[in-house]
């Protein structure tokens, strides 16, 4: 099995990696630091670890290199997935640090950064003194949605590959192969996540996330007041909320029960003094990346939100598409009446302005409470 055989809709891009990491060093295809770009869901990490495994492995057949990277067990790859808003400037120093380190087991020594667009200035800044000058044997790897999330002197330093949105067919036939459910969910989870991968995977087999996707949409329906506006605000809060718990609560207990055992601590057991420092720090780690779900969570209700408007100013211009919400199909007609095409546009916007809100740390009951107040005005 190739490292590439995983990956979907984005012929191009593995054309361009695969021909840098299988051709000779001398042609000028390979060099040491990349960016991968592309809208979320595009599938940039897994990109980002086939390249890795082919740059490392021991040929574009070593499937058990590409399961070691994406384990983290790996000894000459380096992946910074953070949990936190932000990527802080001591993960990047200690990345900074290890990829000084020669190659181990392979040609080179690979760092990938996810999320490269949380990097703060100062933060990048670091980074950019190792784009600058880095060692012969050592391959970055960025991934950020678009390139203008970088800093323009980091973008002059690395070599882009743009990924593409996958198309609903090919999505739907990664999740079939990957969980073997049933092709019609696996399609409808697909145009549900628009064609996102990871969301899609996860609509598909999940029957609570579907339900709580289908409930923050019928919540949005009926809002026809400003006092609907304010408790369905307070209902998708705790849609989010449900959504985050339901992403993190069990990592975090077995991060826990993990952590324990590596500290000689039996299940139900009390932890010497000596070592609650570590627990404590394994902890506000865990809150940090609550925190980080919880936004995530609210961002997924508003793309899902924008995706019903989007869908009533099609239907109500009359536009031969397939909705993203097609098994809403009945409550979309029922709308239509409330919902001129331009009170949808005027929602969308309201749903933009939420998001950029909710970015900029404006308390997200008040972001949603806003954006439903448009919601009743525009609904006639």
């Amino acid at each position: 099995m190739s490292v590439w055989d995983g990956l979907t809709g984005q012929d191009d891009a593995v054309a361009a990696l695969r021909s840098a990491a299988e051709g000779p060093e001398d042609t000028g295809g390979m060099t040491h630091s990349w960016l991968i770009t592309g809208p979320p869901g595009s599938g940039r990490s897994n990109v980002a670890a086939a390249f890795a495994a082919a740059l490392v492995g021991s040929g574009p057949d070593d499937d058990h290199t590409l399961r070691l990277i994406t384990a983290g067990t790996h000894p000459d790859v380096s992946v910074l997935t953070t949990q936190r808003v932000i990527i802080t400037i001591e993960e990047i120093r200690k990345l900074v640090t290890s990829s000084y380190y020669s190659p181990s087991v392979g040609r080179y020594r690979v760092v990938i950064v996810e999320d490269a667009d949380r990097m703060t200035e100062r933060t990048s800044n670091l980074l950019l003194k190792a784009l600058e000058e880095p060692p012969e044997r050592t391959v970055w790897i960025l991934c950020a949605p678009s390139e203008a999330d970088l800093l323009p002197t980091i973008r002059s330093r690395v070599r882009s590959v743009r990924l593409r949105v996958p198309g609903i067919d090919s999505v739907a036939d990664l999740i079939v192969a990957r969980t073997g459910v049933d092709r019609e969910l696996a399609t409808d989870a697909a145009r549900q996540a628009q064609s996102h991968i990871g969301m899609a995977q996860r609509l598909a087999t999940s029957a609570d996330a579907r339900d709580r996707r289908r409930r923050t949409l019928t919540t949005v329906l009926r809002v026809r007041s400003v006092g609907d506006a304010v408790l369905a605000a307070a209902e998708l809060l705790a849609v989010a909320d449900e959504d985050a718990k339901a992403i993190t609560q069990q990592r975090d207990a077995e991060e826990r029960d993990a952590a324990l055992r590596s500290l000689g601590v039996e299940p139900g057991g009390t932890v010497p003094p000596a070592l609650r420092s570590q627990l404590r720090a394994m902890e506000e780690d865990q809150k940090r990346r609550a925190t980080r779900s919880l936004r995530d969570g609210l961002d997924r209700i508003l793309v899902d939100v924008s995706s019903l408007y989007r869908d009533l100013l099609l239907l109500g211009l009359g536009v031969p598409t397939e909705p993203v919400n097609e098994s809403m199909r009945a409550e979309l007609d029922r709308a239509l009446d409330a919902v001129p095409p331009a009170s949808a546009l005027e929602v969308l916007d309201a749903v933009s302005l939420a998001r950029n809100r909710i970015a900029a740390n404006v308390a997200a009951l008040l972001a949603l409470e806003a954006l439903l107040v448009t919601v009743a005005r525009a609904t006639r």
